[in-house]
């Protein structure tokens, strides 16, 4: 899914609410310039600023990903990861390297997780800059070294390590030793 698909989609929740992007901006506290770039396709936002807006809308992260709802099982074959969706930092200034987002549940309604097959390429230069959002994040590590800086810790995951957290703690996960890692996520946020 390209970014002007869920900037399309953004602007549909909020004029179906009747929001102007002010007021989303506010309910949301993200930048009215933000939103305004992810309704234009402008932006690959990152996942923070995502379900903050998500939930201002009062809408669940995987609807920005969904084609369709499924009220069966999800099942999603190797061969389907052609469609990514492209989330990257939002200041240049603060990327953290570039990440390619596979969702594994799309179409799957109702659900409360979103588990994503992740690719991450490293930034030519990682800043430090920490995101916190509701919810809670489990990361498996599948190919390459993986950093994940969580509150003033931090954490290097190699293949089949995996770790769990809060995520209203400051963190970043990002590439480690400029190496480019594949993992698997599942991010949960509350309803």
């Amino acid at each position: 899914m390209s970014e002007t698909k869920i900037g399309r989609k953004v602007r549909e929740l909020r004029e179906s609410l009747e929001l102007t992007n002010e007021e989303l901006a506010e309910r949301s506290g993200a930048d009215v310039e933000l939103i305004k770039e992810i309704e234009a396709g402008a932006v690959a936002p990152s996942l923070a600023p995502l379900i903050r807006i998500t939930r201002a809308l009062g809408v669940r992260l995987g609807t920005l990903l969904d084609d369709d709802e499924n009220l069966g099982p999800a099942l999603v074959r190797a061969s389907s990861y052609t469609d990514n969706t492209h989330f990257r930092a939002l200041q240049t200034r603060s990327d953290a390297g570039g990440l390619t987002f596979n969702a594994l549940a799309e179409g799957k309604a109702s659900r409360h997780m979103e588990p994503f097959f992740i690719t991450l390429e490293p930034a030519d230069v990682q800043q430090h800059q920490l995101s916190a959002h509701e919810g809670e994040e489990w990361l498996f590590a599948l190919e390459g070294p993986l950093e994940i800086e969580y509150g003033k810790e931090v954490y290097v995951l190699q293949p089949g390590d995996s770790i769990y957290y809060d995520s209203i703690v400051p963190h970043q996960v990002r590439s480690h030793n400029g190496a480019s890692a594949k993992f698997v996520a599942c991010v949960y946020t509350p309803a």
